[in-house]
């Protein structure tokens, strides 16, 4: 067996730094977007309507998701890294179009080929990092990927935030894209190596059985596949909401737009950083207990966002959303990965991603139309409310299939003076 073909973080370290900084490209290309595109419309292309203004969300949702179970799908066939430069080839024409686009039909096309370099360029990075690093690090290895490509979404959305202020709102902003693009381009084309080596490497050790039916068992059949798919779309219906829908409601609220990217980056920063500790707690505890118990810490944060009214209040719930999503976003990817026999993992994946991101889609439509049916507040309690359903159908539907830890259980042998608890499977 060769080298380059033994899994593990500190074998393959080199190569898993290299991917987490181009996924920290690929995020802050959907940080262009995050803070100004909704002011975009409203002040370039007149688009007050809150389904209208939103149809970029919608776009982006269904262009990303369908190109993340083509990706997955074909991740075998074609290689890791011909994906990754696909994706980045892709992004190349986004940051001129945003720039420079006097039609907002020309935004929409920018958000599809944002989209199919999300699908892409992410789901290859995430696909890379699990071949890997193997089964020990895994919740850890994609905290990582998962903290990098989010905390650049923070990072840049606060960077075109603050641009858009100081000087225009198109086209210093975009600039940024530009930079980012060749950057991770030239990196994917010329640094990044393939994986497949790796995958075959763990499938002759694995012992996970083969899915008969791999789309259904992944969106549904399957109590663990099934349960994290529904919570991923509900997780990205939410974060479509926020994307949307926050700088619409701060706006309305009379926030400056320094103060609305300030706000809106908190979320996607705590988001960020949080996974490079809950990545690693999805190794230790049972996957079950991070994601029942981050997907109600989502819904308490959005009913608090109904409530509240200054700019701490906000931000104070902004870091409970982050921490939250946070709580799941890397472990939907281990639980994925655990649950999935490595030939089928990037499939399996590519279906997961496929539902989490339709989740903009639906999360966009569902919101716009409820704010311009009833108003803003009602579209936030909406999503709260199935937020909260998604958390119970995780506690009474998944079971933990490797022996570890509840969180639950971990308090009370560490508060409550018990030495040692049953581990739950």
């Amino acid at each position: 067996m060769s080298a380059i073909a033994k899994t593990g973080l500190r074998e393959n370290m080199p190569q898993f730094i290299l991917l987490v900084i181009v996924n920290a490209f690929v995020g802050g290309m959907v940080g262009l977007e995050r803070s100004i595109l909704p002011k975009i419309a409203e002040a370039d292309f007149e688009k007050a309507a809150h389904t209208a203004l939103l149809s970029f969300i919608v776009v982006f949702g269904i262009s990303k998701a369908i190109t993340n179970y083509l990706g997955g799908a074909f991740a075998n066939r074609t290689g890791r890294k011909n994906l990754l430069i696909a994706g980045w080839i892709f992004a190349i024409p986004v940051p001129p179009i945003l720039m420079y686009a006097e039609d907002w039909n020309w935004i929409l096309f920018a958000n599809v080929l944002l989209g199919i370099n999300q699908g892409l360029a992410w789901s290859s990075t995430v696909v890379m990092k699990i071949d890997l690093v193997g089964e020990k690090d895994r919740g850890f290895a994609m905290g990582i990927n998962e903290s990098a490509g989010y905390i650049a979404v923070a990072l840049v959305a606060f960077l075109t935030g603050w641009i858009a202020m100081h000087y225009d709102i198109r086209p210093y902003p975009f600039y940024i894209g530009i930079v980012l693009v060749a950057a991770g381009l030239l990196l994917s084309i010329f640094f990044i190596k393939d994986t497949r080596g790796h995958v075959e490497t763990e499938a002759k050790e694995n012992n996970v059985p083969r899915l008969k039916r791999l789309f259904w068992d992944t969106s549904l059949l399957d109590r663990n596949l099934g349960s994290v798919t529904q919570a991923g779309i509900i997780n990205n219906l939410n974060d479509g909401m926020m994307w949307g829908i926050f700088p619409i409601l701060l706006a309305e609220k009379t926030f400056s737009l320094a103060e609305i990217g300030i706000i809106t980056a908190t979320y996607p920063a705590v988001w960020g950083i949080g996974q490079l500790f809950t990545g690693k707690m999805s190794d230790f505890f049972c996957k079950k207990s991070l994601l029942s118990w981050g997907m109600f810490l989502q819904a308490l944060a959005l009913l608090g966002i109904f409530f509240a009214s200054s700019m701490w209040e906000y931000l104070s719930l902004s870091v409970l959303l982050g921490w939250g999503t946070a709580m799941v976003y890397p472990t939907f990817l281990a639980t994925v990965a655990e649950n999935t026999h490595p030939l089928d993992r990037a499939a399996s994946l590519g279906v997961f991603r496929f539902w989490r991101d339709m989740g903009y889609a639906i999360g966009a439509l569902l919101t716009g139309l409820i704010a311009d049916l009833l108003n803003l507040g009602a579209a936030i309690l909406v999503i709260a409310g199935l937020t909260f359903f998604s958390a119970v159908l995780i506690e009474f539907r998944m079971r933990c299939r490797i022996k570890a830890l509840k969180i639950s259980e971990w308090v009370t042998m560490k508060f409550g003076g018990k030495k040692s608890v049953d581990l739950r499977d």
